[in-house]
């Protein structure tokens, strides 16, 4: 969710063993709910690695989370409490905080992402919340890959404009506001993936 393991790196169960101070069947299960959840890809006789979403897969991702979110935030509206509206509001205010505080790119990624869980937890669907969970991973490994250096991935006033539209109880522009975020994170995107370095695994999680 970070951006820290590009796709496409290799998940070596001994050196993550020896970084996390585990057995290799800690590191092996975990490995195992990576790929059930598509955040990893198993190749036989190779091991495991970082997925690599297909520019296909990443169109069908969005599709997914447009079938979805604006029917999801509509519920939203409907049921938001007051409370609810406070810790959405908290939640846009420490996106604006990182957005705007240099050397915080990699958590604005992450809180960006966990606005959509946190509207799937308020509509109180246990299953809503796993699947945006698995989208959201899946989304940020398709930015990472196909991202556009000069393209705003998820721009400054989307987010509070749909609390804003579930603040007043206005299912259908909300459901709106959501569909045209969807599409403009989509279209953000360049479907040319970059070339594959080496990463260091012990650098990344030092």
């Amino acid at each position: 969710m970070e951006h820290k393991l590009p796709p496409g790196t290799q998940l070596v169960e001994e050196r993550l063993a020896r970084i996390f101070s585990v057995s290799r069947t800690k590191v092996r299960e975990a490995i195992g709910r990576l790929v059930h959840d598509r955040i990893a890809t198993n190749i036989p006789n190779r091991g495991a690695f970082v997925s690599s979403p297909t520019a296909d897969e990443a169109r069908e991702v969005f599709f997914a989370r447009r079938l979805i979110e604006p029917n999801l935030i509509r519920t939203v509206a409907r049921l938001a409490t007051p409370r609810h509206i406070q810790q959405l509001r908290a939640h846009v205010a420490r996106e604006a905080e990182a957005r705007t505080t240099p050397g915080r790119e990699h958590e604005l990624i992450t809180l960006t992402g966990d606005f959509h869980i946190l509207l799937a937890e308020i509509s109180g669907n246990s299953f809503l919340v796993r699947t945006l969970r698995e989208l959201e991973s899946l989304t940020a490994l398709i930015i990472l890959l196909y991202d556009a250096p000069d393209e705003q991935h998820c721009a400054h006033d989307e987010h509070p404009r749909l609390v804003d539209a579930i603040e007043a109880r206005d299912g259908e522009r909300a459901a709106l506001l959501m569909h045209t975020h969807l599409e403009h994170v989509e279209h953000s995107l360049k479907l040319a993936p970059p070339e594959a370095g080496e990463v260091d695994l012990e650098s990344v999680f030092a």
